[in-house]
């Protein structure tokens, strides 16, 4: 009947105004009292019967992180740059460059909730910075090179409010979000600080698709970014926010990716590379033309919480896992057992000289 008909029409806000004139998004917004900061994307539906705007709002971790105070926390790191203080190199150069990688830090875990844990390690503030120090001395203990890559690899903090990337999974932790968020981004400014001094170059990547950090990981990488960009002007910091991800040096590629991303992939990479994984990875690579560029291919990931480095599953490139900075939580501990933790250092030379160094902590 036309009556059920009228019941069952999808309802929409009309873009039309009381004077039958057509709105703006902003002028929408207004009108119907939504909130304008918190769009992300939109699109006006003009083919319907009613005109309407299909409006998608940022996700609450990250309108909520808009609100932190960050002028004031960026400023707490930035402080003025000496103009005499320029490098000069300390050491003659063995090789091209270094790395220095290192992921899942899970700033903000709770390691030992309710005092249950099998194997009580305190993951807190003061632990994970004395991790820090632990990185920056020992890649200043084996530099080989004046030039020095620092990978990230994701999953840097644990979760926003107590909650993995995508929601519905609850999360034991030992901080507030700003409290976590500011002692990320200590984090990320003491590494810096104590390895500028030894290298005239340096490159930072960050991995900002994951399945712990997500947006809330992205606005430490974005703080860190504009604050090196003011401090460290030399220094690039690159931000990635794709799940795959590539940059080379001289005639190594380097696929970076933390493993699992934001919101689709339930398993993503596995440790061991099974015949799903080359497939997948072949393909990023021809789609890409990185056959053609490069001499060497390594591919890096994090998630696995694992050190293990293939140099023989196949022939085209290298498939590493990294091991987490931070100690293995609760629930790792309960299903599988204590693990190590560390970070790894690498140096290069003309493709064919590739040391690799874990350090385990």
């Amino acid at each position: 009947s036309r009556e059920k008909q009228v019941t069952e029409k999808e309802f929409v806000l009309s873009a039309w105004n009381d004077e039958g004139y057509m709105m703006d998004i902003d002028q929408y917004c207004e009108h119907y009292q939504l909130p304008r900061a918190d769009v992300k994307e939109y699109k006006l539906v003009s083919h319907t019967g009613t005109p309407y705007y299909n409006i998608r709002f940022k996700e609450v971790a990250e309108s909520e992180v808009m609100s932190f105070d960050l002028e004031a926390i960026v400023k707490k790191h930035i402080k003025p740059v000496e103009v005499d203080s320029v490098y000069v190199p300390i050491i003659k150069e063995e090789n091209d460059f270094d790395t220095l990688t290192y992921t899942d830090v899970h700033i903000g875990m709770d390691t030992n909730p309710d005092n249950k844990a099998m194997y009580s390690v305190e993951w807190n503030r003061e632990t994970t910075l004395a991790s820090c120090d632990r990185m920056i001395k020992d890649t200043i203990d084996n530099q080989k090179s004046n030039t020095l890559v620092i990978d990230e690899l994701g999953d840097f903090l644990d979760g926003y409010n107590q909650q993995t990337t995508r929601g519905g999974h609850a999360l034991p932790q030992n901080m507030s979000n700003e409290e976590a968020f500011d002692t990320a981004l200590e984090f990320k400014m003491r590494l810096i600080d104590g390895l500028a001094p030894y290298y005239s170059n340096i490159m930072v990547n960050n991995i900002c698709n994951d399945n712990h950090a997500g947006s809330f990981g992205y606005f430490v990488n974005k703080a860190f970014k504009d604050i090196c960009d003011v401090k460290y002007p030399e220094i690039e910091v690159n931000n990635y926010n794709k799940f795959i991800n590539h940059y080379y040096m001289d005639n190594t590629c380097f696929v970076i990716t933390h493993g699992k991303d934001d919101t689709s992939l339930k398993f993503g990479f596995k440790p061991h590379l099974d015949p799903k994984g080359i497939e997948k990875i072949d393909q990023y690579l021809k789609q890409n033309d990185v056959y053609k560029h490069a001499n060497k291919i390594v591919f890096k990931k994090g998630d696995s919480h694992q050190a293990l480095f293939d140099m023989c599953s196949t022939d085209d490139f290298f498939y590493f896992n990294y091991p987490a900075l931070s100690p293995s939580s609760m629930w790792v501990q309960n299903n599988f057992k204590k693990g190590r933790r560390g970070f790894v250092l690498e140096s290069f030379k003309d493709s064919d000289i590739h040391e690799l160094k874990p350090i385990f902590i």
